[in-house]
């Protein structure tokens, strides 16, 4: 059995604090009081409450300020708060939602709207806590078959079978796709249902000009009129999840490409693109940096004949590369001194006569003659026992020259940032051992 939820109640006035204890508890929650912003930010810091009831005029911290120092922790901004006043004005409500509050309590207290406010908003918290719980389980198991991929890819490329790692990405796309439709296609008549009950709902209200004291107390309980308001914002949320979703699907199927046989005419910005979005989770902000910056120079650039799965896992290991140097240089480095000379990543591509040239370049810590000399060299890493296989550098340069007719260049010194340059044909790319030659991939060096 669960344990009640934890309510804080803040006010300077005993009579007002026995008032509303006495309704919580009744009604099964564990109340804890305060009486001074002050000793309610040590009392939140120790034992984090469900939800905050915060009366605004009070001695030294009054209840505006709490709840600011509240919201602007992170470890206390997601507890809701709901403002005890007796101030009616509009401006003092509008201070209080701009600094966060969920909600008003107006005094005298009225027992049935304290307990139906606290039931909403621990109700609403309750679901925000269990969506983020299942988002935090899906990321989760996404990261988890990531890195399961990235495991896999040394075996593959070992028994020069890559195909498989594309025919498996292509497959999670196809499986996501299934659940997904069913999503999109329910998600719009789940709206149109919700929209028939509200005006249902209007029509009873219209022609039940007295109802009875029970249905307006459920009414009252319920919050119509914060459920009428609220429950479209969810859906369209919802909406908005679905289509993120459906742009990962995209990208994968983009990334996977299964043209080991034969090349094709693709769009390179296109390969790009998928491959950043399937990295972004390591290019948002951490506790130790803030988010890499990626900047895009696309020029006007046709279609090009390539084998366009392995050309993405370049892109992918050149990309993965850049963040792991970019990352290497914040060693030693605070937050606020990354932040003033930000980590960053510049992708421009340009076609100068039949020849397209992909520029990937960061902001890292460079390289040394001896090591820009060796880099491209079977089995050679710079990355500690464990980390890195040696085989992606040397794997990738066979992809854009041999596969390609390309060439695979660097350029770097020490403390300025690496740039790799890959350039490669329109078209006519050389095909001539492809029948002999399995489908290869670049692994993480």
């Amino acid at each position: 059995m669960s344990s009640p939820e934890l309510i804080l109640v803040v006010d300077d006035t005993p009579a007002n604090l026995e008032v509303v204890c006495e309704t919580l508890s009744d009604a099964g929650y564990e109340v804890a009081t305060a009486i001074d912003g002050d000793r309610a930010l040590k009392r939140v810091r120790a034992y984090p409450p469900d939800l905050i009831l915060l009366d605004v005029q009070m001695p030294g911290i009054d209840g505006f300020e709490t709840c600011q120092r509240l919201k602007a922790d992170p470890a206390t901004a997601s507890i809701p708060i709901i403002f005890m006043t007796a101030l009616s004005d509009a401006e003092s409500k509008l201070k209080g939602f701009a600094l966060g509050a969920v909600d008003y309590i107006t005094k005298p207290f009225q027992e049935i709207e304290v307990l139906a406010r606290v039931k909403t908003h621990l109700q609403l918290r309750q679901l925000t806590k269990n969506l983020e719980q299942r988002v935090a389980e899906k990321t989760a198991d996404l990261e988890a078959a990531l890195t399961q991929l990235q495991q896999s890819q040394i075996q593959l490329i070992n028994s020069e079978k890559m195909s498989v790692l594309g025919n498996l990405v292509a497959g999670v796309a196809h499986e996501i796709n299934n659940p997904l439709g069913f999503l999109v296609g329910n998600l719009k008549p789940a709206k149109d249902y919700i929209k028939d009950l509200f005006q249902l709902i209007d029509l009873y209200q219209q022609e039940l000009s007295h109802p009875s004291a029970k249905l307006q107390e459920v009414v009252e309980e319920i919050d119509l009129e914060y459920l009428r308001e609220d429950l479209p914002k969810l859906m369209d949320s919802m909406e908005q999840g679905v289509a993120r979703i459906c742009t990962i699907s995209t990208s994968l199927r983009t990334f996977s490409r299964s043209d080991c046989d034969r090349p094709i005419f693709f769009d390179i910005h296109e390969g790009i693109d998928s491959t950043l979005l399937i990295l972004k989770h390591r290019l948002k902000a951490n506790e130790s940096r803030p988010e890499i910056k990626v900047i895009t120079d696309y020029g006007d650039l046709p279609k090009v004949e390539c084998f366009a799965g392995q050309l993405n896992q370049v892109f992918m290991n050149l990309l993965a590369n850049a963040i792991d140097a970019v990352e290497e240089s914040n060693q030693g480095r605070s937050f606020a001194q990354i932040e003033a000379n930000r980590n960053q990543i510049t992708v421009k591509t340009q076609l100068s006569e039949d020849r397209v040239a992909i520029r990937i370049q960061d902001n890292g810590i460079g390289m040394t003659p001896d090591v820009k000399e060796k880099i491209f060299d079977h089995l050679f890493t710079t990355k500690a026992v464990g980390q890195g296989t040696g085989l992606g550098l040397a794997i990738a340069r066979q992809i854009v020259v041999q596969k390609h007719s390309g060439t695979l260049e660097v350029n770097s010194n020490l403390g300025e940032g690496t740039e790799f340059v890959i350039s490669i044909s329109v078209k006519d790319i050389a095909v001539k051992n492809f029948q002999q030659t399995s489908c290869v991939g670049a692994a993480y060096r």
